[in-house]
């Protein structure tokens, strides 16, 4: 929420689909095991609201750029991220990035290369699992949008890193609230046993 405040006041920074894809990821995931489920939506909403932004433009965007990625080859996807190649399945998302390639002043921010890599994801999750096979997507994307390749691999490896804490402590959660579950249930248990009488011998 901080850097999308921070995003809002700057005056290089515009609203992009990818950008869009990046801050609803970033939500879903970081809020998984959230409790209860039903309050993220409007958590989801009350973010957006803070920065004057629309929610459901958000997710419309997000949406519609997964279900682009998850019909093309990865190859595909990356030629046309790179403006290596133009595709003609969204002309808006074709402009846009024509815009952020010509654009010597594109305000690079995290949430953006998030939205990158879950394009990627979404097209060939193998391939953001391979090292080498991420790294060279990840620079040729870069080069072709004249983005930093040390920055945005750095920031993609920090989310990555994040995700795998959060993947471990939602892990350690759940172990924690089954243990605690089956203490209740053990203590239930015996609270409940019926007392067996003294016998006359006692």
């Amino acid at each position: 929420m901080v850097e999308m405040h921070l995003l809002s006041v700057n005056v290089d920074f515009s609203y992009n689909p990818i950008y869009a894809l990046g801050v609803v990821t970033t939500f879903d995931r970081f809020m998984q095991g959230y409790q209860p489920e039903r309050d993220k939506e409007s958590i989801f909403h009350a973010i957006c609201q803070a920065v004057e932004q629309e929610a459901q433009r958000y997710r419309h965007d997000a949406e519609r750029l997964q279900t682009l990625a998850k019909s093309l080859a990865a190859n595909d996807l990356i030629a046309w991220l790179s403006q290596t190649n133009h595709l003609n399945q969204d002309p808006d998302l074709q402009l846009q990035l024509q815009a952020i390639a010509n654009n010597s002043q594109f305000k690079y921010n995290r949430l953006f290369a998030i939205g990158l890599f879950s394009l990627l994801e979404q097209s060939d999750p193998d391939l953001v699992k391979d090292d080498k096979q991420r790294t060279d997507a990840i620079n040729t994307i870069a080069a072709g949008l004249h983005l930093s390749e040390d920055k945005l691999s750095k920031d993609l490896e920090l989310y990555r890193s994040n995700l795998e804490k959060m993947s471990q402590a939602l892990v350690v959660m759940a172990d924690m609230i089954s243990a605690d579950r089956k203490k209740r249930e053990q203590r239930q248990q015996q609270s409940t046993a019926p007392v067996t009488p003294p016998t006359a011998n006692e």
